[in-house]
């Protein structure tokens, strides 16, 4: 027996077409492949959302499967905002999507004026999100990593992401000219009186919204392919219960904090920092699950942004 598709379902369906055509760059017989449509079907279904004024410079119709997702997630951990973007079935780390809702986001931050300083952390998703905004006027708002941002491989230079939001918005960006982990507690030490870094990381401290990446404790993490973190360090952050890893700081499964060997070596913001600051994350992929479930059970997280597949795995 079939059933006839209700009005929101073929909307609900209309956006996600879009979004997979406009958004992802999938041709119309792709997207209708993906649906499971017709190629007349899906052409109809993108024009449909072109009428209904859904499809703009970004998507305002809201998708019925991933608006349930965030509803969930929202009750589940406690957060303020949350958005949970289709699947476009990229390879490893759904970077592309969740970039163009990341950047989205950071631009309405930007725009409404309510936020004179916004601090960032680094990363590929990041990265992303800065790339996938469009330019537009900074209304005095300021940046600043939260993060030391020197590495030893200068292309995977994380502060990329600061000079990245500065040409697009030609506002002023603040980064610490330190690295993301010092060598020892005592250089450590040395590094945070040097000139101009006490300043910045005041600024990142003090910062009142905070829009940052969460990391891993696996031994294919960022920083440890780019050489920030060393295999050792890493290990012993895994021997501790670390699973997720939030500028810096380690938490494990339960979301508690892990004291590692890291810990007095971490050149970003300090926990206070965090407690006390409306934060919003942006991640996902199967890779990293479990650590976004970790800082979502942190209790740290005002919103996240994730992708579809992400958001099932967290709330089943």
């Amino acid at each position: 027996m079939s059933y006839p598709i209700t009005h929101d379902e073929e909307m609900s369906l209309s956006t996600r077409a879009a979004w997979l055509h406009y958004g992802g760059g999938l041709s119309q017989t792709d997207v209708a492949k993906r649906l499971g449509v017709t190629k007349i079907k899906a052409h109809r279904l993108i024009g449909r959302a072109n009428q209904e004024g859904i499809v703009k410079i970004s998507f305002d119709g809201e998708i019925a499967e991933c608006a349930a997702l965030e509803m969930k997630l929202c009750e589940t951990f406690d957060l303020s905002y949350c958005e949970v973007v289709p699947d476009l079935e990229e390879e490893g780390l759904p970077v592309r999507a969740l970039g163009l809702a990341g950047g989205r986001f950071l631009s309405r931050e930007i725009a409404n004026g309510s936020n004179d300083v916004i601090g960032v952390g680094n990363g590929r998703t990041l990265a992303s999100c800065v790339r996938h905004m469009p330019s537009l006027n900074a209304n005095g708002v300021k940046f600043v990593s939260l993060m030391g941002g020197l590495t030893r491989n200068f292309a995977a230079n994380p502060h990329d992401v600061m000079h990245r939001l500065a040409e697009k918005t030609g506002a002023e960006a603040y980064f610490m000219p330190v690295p993301f982990f010092a060598n020892s507690a005592e250089d450590r030490d040395v590094m945070l009186q040097q000139r101009g870094v006490p300043e910045v990381r005041e600024m990142a401290a003090t910062s009142p919204f905070k829009f940052v990446g969460i990391g891993t404790a696996e031994m294919t993490a960022q920083t440890v392919t780019a050489g920030v973190v060393t295999e050792n360090a890493m290990q012993d952050v895994r021997e501790r219960g670390g699973v997720g890893e939030l500028i810096g700081h380690f938490f494990d499964e339960g979301g508690q904090r892990v004291q590692t060997k890291l810990a007095d070596r971490t050149l970003s913001v300090g926990m206070d920092a965090l407690e006390n600051s409306r934060i919003v994350a942006v991640g996902g992929g199967g890779e990293k699950i479990r650590a976004i479930g970790s800082i979502l059970r942190s209790g740290l997280l005002n919103g996240l942004i994730t992708d579809e597949r992400t958001a099932k795995a967290l709330v089943t």
